[in-house]
């Protein structure tokens, strides 16, 4: 049984920190809405009033957060893990943020001897519900080894990058290859409807074949179904973007193709809204098509 700080109980932290109780786990949640920590409570887990105050029960403090800014208040801030963590604790962040930021806060928190790993994630809410997460981890080795057990509750897939912020650098490519074959199905399920084929049978057909994806296989389905109450809201995938295209322009790339899938991102949570999944990509498409 491990002591577990557990910060940002949102859409995908929630399930996660429920499969950490789950585990037989002792949890101290803390999270800036008090009723975002209810369910946890009602599971067992033990509210806190701040991340220093979850951190200082804790040996292991999971964070999962919108942003850089809220990393960097969660960790660092006045009321931060920084200030509450025991030394030789392992912070890891599981939010999806900047590699660069990333490695400032692993330095500024082994000041204290407080170790971190970052391990952002891909699987939507379903696999955060499911434990079948992939985790992507930047970090020293032995940190990983330390709190795998921990991970294995919460994915299958959990691969070492390399050293502190590799693991967002990973989350990054994996957000562009998804806005790219997301935007991909959404034209191709809308060129099969102008054409007047039915798009249910394009993707049928397609999954059997090279055309075969995860995102033709769940998101083509949600496009088809018109569903987009949020596995992944569009703000999120467009604040990654902004990352990605921000890193790749940083080792001199062009990043044309995902520039322009991100565009479509964009627009999603700026002129529909940015609380829809992303798959309401097909949305913009619809609009041009119909």
């Amino acid at each position: 049984m491990t002591d577990i700080a557990y910060i940002g109980p949102g859409i995908m932290g929630r399930p996660m920190a429920l499969n950490l109780i789950a585990g037989g786990h002792n949890v101290f949640v803390y999270a800036r809405r008090p009723e975002a920590a209810e369910p946890l409570v009602k599971a067992g887990a033990t509210a806190c009033d701040s991340p220093a105050e979850a951190a200082r029960h804790a040996e292991i403090i999971f964070s999962c957060v919108s942003d850089t800014p809220d990393v960097e208040e969660v960790l660092l801030g006045q009321d931060g893990v920084i200030h509450g963590a025991k030394p030789g604790s392992v912070v890891v962040d599981m939010s999806t943020i900047s590699p660069s930021a990333t490695r400032t806060f692993a330095t500024q928190l082994a000041t204290r001897d407080i170790h971190m790993l970052d391990a952002p994630v891909s699987g939507g809410e379903q696999g955060a519900i499911a434990g079948t997460l992939s985790i992507m981890v930047g970090g020293d080795a032995a940190d990983l080894a330390r709190v795998r057990p921990l991970l294995d509750l919460l994915g299958k897939n959990i691969v070492h990058v390399g050293d502190h912020g590799a693991g967002q650098t990973a989350k990054a490519c994996n957000q562009i290859v998804v806005a790219q074959t997301i935007v991909g199905v959404a034209e191709a399920l809308q060129l099969a409807k102008n054409a007047g084929v039915d798009p249910a049978r394009v993707r049928e057909a397609l999954l059997g074949g090279f055309a075969y994806s995860r995102i033709l296989d769940v998101h083509g389905q949600r496009m088809l179904e018109e569903n987009f109450k949020p596995g992944f809201k569009a703000k999120l995938h467009a604040k990654d973007l902004r990352i990605a295209l921000e890193e790749g322009r940083a080792q001199g790339l062009s990043m044309e193709s995902s520039a322009a899938a991100a565009g479509y991102i964009f627009r999603v949570a700026e002129e529909l809204d940015g609380e829809l999944d992303h798959s309401a990509v097909i949305k913009l498409m619809q609009d041009v098509g119909d």
